[in-house]
Protein backbone atom coordinates (compact mmCIF):
# COMPACT_ATOMS: atom_id res chain seq x y z
CA UNK A 1 0.00 0.00 0.00
CA UNK A 2 1.16 3.66 -1.16
CA UNK A 3 0.32 6.35 1.14
CA UNK A 4 -0.41 9.50 -0.11
CA UNK A 5 1.45 12.19 1.11
CA UNK A 6 0.34 16.07 1.63
CA UNK A 7 2.40 18.84 2.71
CA UNK A 8 0.43 21.35 5.20
CA UNK A 9 1.44 24.65 6.40
CA UNK A 10 0.25 26.91 8.80
CA UNK A 11 0.73 31.05 8.15
CA UNK A 12 -0.95 33.51 9.69
CA UNK A 13 -1.45 35.16 6.21
CA UNK A 14 -2.92 33.64 3.18
CA UNK A 15 -1.85 36.04 0.61
CA UNK A 16 1.74 36.62 1.46
CA UNK A 17 2.01 32.65 1.86
CA UNK A 18 0.79 32.14 -1.48
CA UNK A 19 3.25 34.92 -2.89
CA UNK A 20 5.67 33.56 -1.16
CA UNK A 21 5.61 29.98 -1.99
CA UNK A 22 4.51 30.68 -5.65
CA UNK A 23 7.68 33.39 -6.62
CA UNK A 24 9.78 31.64 -4.15
CA UNK A 25 9.30 27.50 -5.64
CA UNK A 26 7.20 28.02 -8.68
CA UNK A 27 4.19 26.24 -7.19
CA UNK A 28 1.07 27.10 -8.85
CA UNK A 29 -2.33 27.23 -7.31
CA UNK A 30 -5.19 24.90 -8.27
CA UNK A 31 -7.76 25.31 -5.47
CA UNK A 32 -8.96 27.55 -2.91
CA UNK A 33 -10.91 26.90 0.26
CA UNK A 34 -12.70 30.16 0.72
CA UNK A 35 -10.39 32.41 2.88
CA UNK A 36 -8.77 30.01 4.88
CA UNK A 37 -6.79 27.49 2.29
CA UNK A 38 -5.03 27.27 -0.88
CA UNK A 39 -3.59 24.42 -2.06
CA UNK A 40 -0.59 24.53 -4.56
CA UNK A 41 0.92 22.35 -6.68
CA UNK A 42 4.41 21.85 -8.68
CA UNK A 43 5.79 19.56 -6.07
CA UNK A 44 5.90 15.60 -6.05
CA UNK A 45 2.64 16.26 -2.92
CA UNK A 46 0.55 19.15 -3.05
CA UNK A 47 1.28 21.89 -0.41
CA UNK A 48 -1.33 23.41 1.43
CA UNK A 49 -1.39 26.54 3.05
CA UNK A 50 -3.35 26.58 5.81
CA UNK A 51 -4.74 29.87 7.47
CA UNK A 52 -4.39 29.40 11.20
CA UNK A 53 -4.35 32.83 13.46
CA UNK A 54 -1.20 33.50 15.73
CA UNK A 55 -1.45 32.76 19.43
CA UNK A 56 -4.05 29.92 18.49
CA UNK A 57 -4.16 26.83 19.84
CA UNK A 58 -1.72 24.29 18.31
CA UNK A 59 -3.85 21.09 18.77
CA UNK A 60 -6.50 19.79 22.24
CA UNK A 61 -3.69 17.81 23.56
CA UNK A 62 -1.10 20.66 23.57
CA UNK A 63 -0.47 23.41 25.75
CA UNK A 64 1.68 25.48 22.82
CA UNK A 65 0.24 28.34 20.80
CA UNK A 66 1.45 28.78 17.24
CA UNK A 67 3.68 31.41 16.76
CA UNK A 68 5.13 32.35 13.27
CA UNK A 69 8.49 34.01 14.63
CA UNK A 70 11.73 31.64 13.37
CA UNK A 71 11.24 28.27 15.42
CA UNK A 72 12.52 24.68 15.32
CA UNK A 73 11.20 21.37 14.35
CA UNK A 74 12.49 17.95 13.47
CA UNK A 75 10.04 18.01 10.70
CA UNK A 76 10.55 20.27 7.93
CA UNK A 77 10.23 20.00 3.68
CA UNK A 78 13.31 19.55 1.41
CA UNK A 79 12.43 20.99 -2.47
CA UNK A 80 14.85 19.31 -4.47
CA UNK A 81 15.91 21.66 -7.34
CA UNK A 82 18.08 21.58 -10.76
CA UNK A 83 20.12 24.43 -9.75
CA UNK A 84 20.47 25.54 -6.27
CA UNK A 85 22.04 28.71 -7.12
CA UNK A 86 19.25 30.04 -9.14
CA UNK A 87 16.34 28.37 -6.50
CA UNK A 88 17.91 30.26 -3.42
CA UNK A 89 17.81 33.57 -5.64
CA UNK A 90 14.72 33.28 -5.92
CA UNK A 91 13.81 32.42 -2.72
CA UNK A 92 15.67 35.15 -1.40
CA UNK A 93 13.97 37.04 -3.45
CA UNK A 94 10.82 36.15 -2.37
CA UNK A 95 11.62 37.11 1.25
CA UNK A 96 12.99 33.32 2.65
CA UNK A 97 16.03 33.84 5.13
CA UNK A 98 19.55 32.39 4.14
CA UNK A 99 20.02 30.78 7.71
CA UNK A 100 23.36 28.67 6.22
CA UNK A 101 25.29 29.04 3.54
CA UNK A 102 25.07 26.37 0.56
CA UNK A 103 27.84 23.83 1.61
CA UNK A 104 28.28 20.51 -1.02
CA UNK A 105 28.63 17.04 0.09
CA UNK A 106 28.90 13.79 -1.95
CA UNK A 107 25.41 13.47 -2.53
CA UNK A 108 24.50 17.26 -3.55
CA UNK A 109 24.49 20.92 -1.93
CA UNK A 110 22.09 21.51 0.21
CA UNK A 111 20.62 25.55 1.16
CA UNK A 112 19.31 26.11 4.83
CA UNK A 113 17.03 28.57 4.76
CA UNK A 114 13.41 30.11 6.96
CA UNK A 115 10.15 31.06 4.99
CA UNK A 116 8.64 34.23 6.16
CA UNK A 117 6.05 32.08 8.77
CA UNK A 118 9.44 30.78 10.64
CA UNK A 119 9.01 27.50 9.03
CA UNK A 120 12.64 25.81 8.04
CA UNK A 121 12.93 24.35 4.48
CA UNK A 122 16.00 23.55 2.92
CA UNK A 123 16.57 23.28 -1.30
CA UNK A 124 18.71 20.60 -2.61
CA UNK A 125 20.42 19.97 -5.70
CA UNK A 126 21.62 16.26 -6.29
CA UNK A 127 24.59 15.36 -7.82
CA UNK A 128 25.71 12.22 -9.54
CA UNK A 129 23.71 9.94 -8.09
CA UNK A 130 22.14 11.59 -5.57
CA UNK A 131 21.65 9.90 -2.20
CA UNK A 132 22.53 6.80 -3.28
CA UNK A 133 26.26 8.20 -3.30
CA UNK A 134 26.20 7.42 0.24
CA UNK A 135 23.18 4.36 0.45
CA UNK A 136 24.69 1.06 2.34
CA UNK A 137 22.99 -1.67 1.31
CA UNK A 138 20.86 -3.78 3.79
Amino acid sequence: MTLTLLANIDVDDLARAEAFYVSALGLTVSRRFGADGVELLGASSPVYLLRKAAGSAAGDATMQTRDYRRHWTPVHLDFVVSDLDAALARALAAGATLESEPRTANWGRIAVLADPFGHGFCLLEFLNRGYDEIAISS
